[in-house]
């Protein structure tokens, strides 16, 4: 019997869930509160420049390729995705290391850096590669509901994984410190810090090293205009402009949701928008979560972006550019420990234009630069301004290069942004963080525990964190839907 369903926001979760409801056979409407979807996956466009301003990073394409075959579909139907070569480099104080496309180039740069690490590295990446397979075929495609759940043949023997942490077992593998920021740099995708990230999640590594990193020609917004495609095929209605103003339940059950002051009566409302927030849409008594519940939890980073564009093509930068010249410990303690304004941050720098001409003029360079900063903390302009100033100045002293005079504009995005825009619990960019604690069944649920028929998903529930956990999670929570409303 096809069922009415309302989906609050359109970010990948909510749009990937939209596809397999409406292969379903069920009636499915997006509500997105801005004016293009996408959830903080958007782009940007001014004088001939495009600029990603969410997720910029295209990992695990095998995840992608499953979700589009799903549909009897191919990737290569919507976009074409090109490996990088080189994936990405990083700045030290003293020099850059650059990571291949292959684990052999990588093997050759770890000997350099430190001779014979490259036989630890590769028995690293296999450990890392066993744990990808095992996350992706028997943790993360579970619903998050029971601990059992992670009770698997293959992760029983594997149990002290969950307890050891990635930093402990990079640093008991590795000695060099710049290896060791390297190795540790893919947690930060989970958003957490390495000391406080299970041992098991390694398999980031195998998803950097083994799998490569990916860029779709035009940006990552050609991923959501081809699932947009998709979901539109499939029949789902997708309205813009459209923000939700209440969620209406009714002897215990999710009824309707009101958007711009008009009642839309659904069988079934999923949320793929803040969970936070969107339990806010709710009477209080009818949330599941406490405001104190919230606070306590390990929030992944909040950032504080530039984008901006160059008259000029830029000299010894890559596609995608880590600036670690400064102290990565310190940077995290600021984060997570004793959140406050980096005294000395790392930064990232993206030039999609390297590779990709479609996305800035001729002779032209496309910007983003990125610092990970903890969310809540106060956004000023000023203190936009003094950081933009400060990591300008340390990008061209390692870049040997003077860039200042070639901006034709900058636009910035902060704390605020990601309040306003994304109705983002303290304005974090990437949600809850993968600790011990927030793992799997211990994460925010798919399911309300207190009203029949409301659903989550998105970065704040299972599995987490991520573009391709994004593409999971509205799987998890479609499936979910069918076995509780199948009749």
């Amino acid at each position: 019997m096809t069922k009415h369903i309302s989906i609050i926001g359109s970010g990948f979760s909510a749009l990937s869930a939209a596809c397999y409801l409406a292969k379903d056979g069920n009636e499915v409407t997006i509500f997105e509160k801005n004016e293009t979807i996408g959830g903080r996956c958007r782009q940007f466009k001014k004088e001939g420049f495009t600029f990603d301003i969410g997720p910029s990073w295209y990992w695990m394409p095998d995840i992608f390729e499953k979700f589009f075959a799903d549909f009897g579909r191919k990737r290569s139907d919507y976009f074409e995705l090109d490996k990088l070569d080189p994936a990405y480099q990083i700045f030290f104080k003293d020099e850059v290391i650059t990571i291949g496309d292959t684990l052999d180039k990588i093997c050759i740069e770890f000997d350099r850096i430190e001779p014979g690490s490259s036989k630890s590295l590769r028995k690293f990446i296999d450990k890392a590669a066993i744990n990808y397979d095992i996350a992706i075929k028997k943790v993360v495609l579970k619903p998050g509901i029971s601990p059992f759940e992670l009770v698997t043949p293959e992760t029983a023997m594997r149990v002290d994984q969950f307890f050891k942490t990635i930093s402990g077992e990079v640093r008991k593998n590795f000695k060099n410190s710049k290896l060791i920021s390297t190795l540790e740099f893919p947690v930060l995708f989970l958003g957490a810090k390495p000391s406080q990230t299970p041992a098991f999640y390694n398999f980031m590594n195998y998803a950097d090293f083994g799998l490569g990193t990916w860029h779709p020609k035009g940006g990552m917004y050609e991923v959501i205009k081809a699932i947009e495609k998709l979901a539109k095929s499939l029949g789902v209605t997708i309205l813009t402009e459209n923000a939700i103003d209440k969620i209406n339940v009714d002897k215990g059950k999710a009824t309707s949701i009101v958007s711009n002051g008009l009642e839309y009566k659904s069988d079934v409302i999923l949320s793929g928008a803040d969970y936070h927030h969107s339990e806010t849409l709710l009477d209080e008594k009818y949330r599941q979560y406490t405001e104190d519940y919230w606070s306590k939890k390990t929030f992944a980073p909040s950032s504080l972006l530039f984008y901006i564009g160059f008259d000029k093509k830029l000299k010894n930068v890559q596609h995608h550019n880590l600036f670690f010249d400064t102290n990565f410990e310190t940077h995290a303690e600021e984060i997570y420990d004793n959140p406050q304004w980096p005294s000395d941050p790392l930064f990232y720098v993206n030039f999609p234009s390297v590779t990709d001409p479609t996305m800035a003029p001729e002779n032209c360079e496309t910007g983003f630069f990125l610092i990970p900063i903890a969310p809540g903390i106060e956004d000023t302009e000023e203190l936009r301004s003094q950081y933009f100033d400060l990591i300008l100045s340390r990008f061209e002293k390692l870049t040997q290069q003077d860039i200042k005079n070639n901006i034709i504009f900058k636009e910035s995005f902060c704390v605020k942004d990601f309040i306003k825009d994304y109705n983002s619990y303290k304005g974090n960019a990437y949600g809850m963080a993968n600790t011990l604690s927030q793992t799997a069944f211990l994460r925010p649920k798919l399911k309300s525990k207190k009203v029949n028929n409301l659903y989550f998903t998105g970065q704040l529930t299972v599995p987490g964190p991520g573009v391709p956990p994004a593409l999971i999670s509205g799987k998890l929570v479609s499936e979910l839907i069918k076995k509780h409303h199948s009749n």
